[in-house]
């Protein structure tokens, strides 16, 4: 029988600038999934200093990502759980004409070991492209963890879906995305049509992707308070069922779910996605024939 993972959707505030308070609420839910005996706790894009880029401390901030990424490896270790911090913005060449800032994702494994990194490739507008580097040409790549094969996609990501074909064909079943999404990405006149039009986004997107690529998809977006244009909707979906946990559109909270990997594997029988991919002769090409042997279904 295929196995059954328990996992924790960390929905959070993150307070602009105070990296210490955010990491240490974030401990907090961390510890508390791993005693509801979650395996797995993701936790949002940016938790930790918000996106507050023009802040004038805040390359100085990213500078210290390393002392956090430790901080969530020793934690990932005290309590046998596997985490994906969010993203870490990370200052690299600090000083030098090269200087750069990364948006970056790490799996790490209940024995504090880091088994993927992914650094943002899709970079959201002018909003980000003017101060974060992206990863270009680098593929993604799908690793093994203790929930199986994963990939990694970051907030506006989601919206390629070249990105979930890349992992699903190197046998990702679970696509894990880490996300900072408001209500004010869209623009005036979507939001003069529907103010929460990207609400409607996040839904449909995330419920069309874990069809169309027999996966998991565990989303973890940032809340706030009312009125800030905070989106939420941190779920976990799978074929079939859609989310199986879905949170409130801004509050914060964590929810704690089952995933079944065999509704994975029952989709997957059904809709032949991965095995279609994994044809020789795809893209797309089916002959009829009245041999057996002769004929590709």
């Amino acid at each position: 029988m295929a196995p059954i993972h328990k996992v924790a959707v960390v929905q959070m505030y993150c307070k602009p600038m105070q990296m210490e308070r955010n990491f240490q609420k974030a401990a907090e839910y961390i510890r508390s999934a791993s005693k509801q005996g979650a395996i797995l706790a993701v936790l949002p894009e940016y938790h930790l200093l918000n996106w507050v880029p023009n802040d004038p401390g805040y390359k100085e901030a990213c500078s210290h990502w390393q002392t956090y990424l430790q901080k969530y490896q020793d934690l990932a270790k005290e309590n046998s759980i596997c985490i994906v911090p969010g993203t870490l913005v990370e200052l690299h060449d600090q000083g030098t004409q090269d200087e750069r800032l990364l948006n970056v994702a790490y799996f790490i494994d209940n024995t504090g070991a880091i088994l993927g990194r992914y650094q943002k490739k899709n970079l959201w507008g002018n909003i980000e492209r003017d101060h974060l580097t992206s990863s270009t040409m680098d593929p993604h790549v799908a690793f093994d963890t203790p929930i199986g094969k994963v990939g990694m996609l970051i907030c506006w990501d989601l919206a390629f879906p070249e990105a979930w074909r890349e992992l699903i064909s190197q046998g990702a079943k679970t696509i894990i995305i880490p996300t900072f999404w408001t209500l004010s990405d869209c623009s005036k006149e979507g939001l003069a049509i529907n103010p929460v039009a990207e609400g409607l986004f996040l839904d449909s997107m995330l419920t069309a992707r874990c069809f169309e690529n027999t996966c998991a998809v565990v989303f973890a977006n940032a809340g706030g308070p009312p009125g800030k244009g905070y989106a939420g909707l941190s779920q976990v979906c799978v074929p079939y069922a859609g989310a199986l946990t879905r949170l409130g559109s801004h509050a914060e909270g964590m929810a704690v779910v089952d995933v079944d990997m065999g509704i994975l594997e029952d989709a997957e029988n059904n809709y032949q996605v991965r095995a279609d991919l994994a044809r020789t002769d795809w893209h797309y090409m089916y002959r009829h024939s009245s041999s057996k042997t002769d004929a590709k279904l």
